[in-house]
């Protein structure tokens, strides 16, 4: 059609698979001061609890390389999110926000009432986006992250919780059941 815009599909986000490691590796290089080698992504995520999501480019045409990672630990009813990483060029695109909404619809659909993360409190986007998601900042961790901070000093960790309400089960018999 003359004159229709046409805008490029949303980014999809899927299971990470074991292909994955390698790019996911090369994320987080690309993220963080202490990147994380394959061997330690494979580690991770051989244990109990542990998932990753990755985003890729919807685009027929496009590569199917991931984009973006987040990774999490759920124990009982509480998750951590261990890491979550998307290439430079890729930020600002909400790439993180939508990894962190899919892991966020699968705790819940878990039952988990509590997700934590620590974030590098200098890292301002981050910040905001946890912020934006419910997180709330409910303490710190000194010198935690180091080299990162101003004039190569260690920076402060932010450790943030999100309360997750799980979905209730309707009674048996529907509302009012067992009265007379």
């Amino acid at each position: 059609m003359i004159g229709r815009w046409f805008y490029p599909a949303p980014p999809r986000v899927s299971e990470a698979e074991r292909e994955d490691f390698p790019i996911m590796a090369e994320l987080h290089e690309l993220s963080f001061v202490r990147d994380w080698s394959e061997e330690e992504i494979a580690s991770l995520m051989a244990g109990d609890g542990v998932f990753a999501l990755v985003t890729r480019r919807a685009a027929p045409t496009a590569s199917r390389r991931p984009i973006g990672f987040v990774m999490v630990r759920a124990v009982a009813d509480e998750a951590e999110i261990l890491t979550i990483a998307v290439h430079p060029r890729w930020r600002g695109r909400g790439h993180g926000k939508l990894l962190m909404e899919a892991a966020m619809r699968r705790l819940y659909a878990d039952r988990v009432l509590n997700i934590f993360l620590e974030v590098d409190a200098e890292n301002g986007s981050a910040c905001a986006l946890y912020e934006r998601l419910g997180f709330k900042v409910v303490g710190e961790r000194k010198g935690y992250y180091a080299a990162t901070g101003k004039d190569g000093e260690a920076s402060t960790a932010l450790v943030m919780r999100r309360e997750m309400t799980p979905p209730q089960r309707p009674l048996k018999g529907g509302l009012g059941a067992g009265k007379t």
